[in-house]
């Protein structure tokens, strides 16, 4: 009868034992499941902060692809813009001509053909000769200093380079819309008659070669 209630007794506390091994199981799954937890919502806020990556990436991209438009728009821009540009200047230059060409008829009576001429890689604007007379000039929307400079290369360039394209009688000559008045007194220092459309700058002198 002992041995039986002492095997009853250690067998209530191998379930007792059992118990709390159970429980401490539990404890353990429990644990688990919260670390699990925890990780799975880690994981959604690594997602959350790639996602935000991708956005704030693709909303780079968008930002480079604008520039890159807005890039190609300023150079449309420029381009319109040289053509304008290329499209005025042989305009300039022919209201230049054709202007000069009638000063010198109502003034000297003189009738003249202006047209444009090359010295080697030099482009002159205006270039004509009649008789003892030849015309040098330029056409520019700006009188400066440094056209005034150039104007005199090119006469140069005739001199040393084709003098059978001058005469006994020079006249140079800017046809220009605007000029400040430094570039007028360097103008009439060397004896270039600047005019525009409607009146003269400077006066005309014609020059002995």
């Amino acid at each position: 009868m002992k041995g039986l209630r002492e095997g009853q007794n250690r067998l209530w506390e191998e379930v007792r034992v059992l118990r709390e091994d159970q429980h401490k199981l539990w404890e353990e799954v429990r644990a688990l499941r919260k670390g699990q937890n925890r990780l799975w919502e880690n994981v959604n806020k690594l997602w959350e902060s790639t996602n935000k990556l991708w956005e704030n990436v693709n909303r780079l991209w968008e930002e480079v692809r604008s520039l890159r438009l807005g890039q190609e728009d300023v150079r449309r821009d420029l381009r319109d813009v040289k053509r304008t540009v290329e499209r005025l200047t042989p305009s300039l230059e022919e209201e230049a001509r054709s202007i000069i060409a009638h000063r010198l008829k109502r003034e000297l009576g003189v009738e003249v053909e202006l047209e444009r001429a090359f010295v080697d890689d030099l482009e002159i604007n205006v270039y004509g000769a009649v008789g003892d007379l030849c015309i040098v000039g330029e056409a520019a929307v700006r009188l400066s200093p440094s056209l005034i400079k150039e104007l005199l290369e090119k006469v140069e360039a005739l001199r040393q380079r084709r003098p059978d394209l001058l005469r006994r009688r020079l006249l140079k000559v800017i046809y220009a819309s605007v000029a400040i008045p430094q570039a007028l007194q360097v103008a009439q220092e060397n004896n270039v008659w600047v005019l525009k459309w409607d009146r003269d700058l400077t006066p005309m002198k014609i020059e002995e070669v």
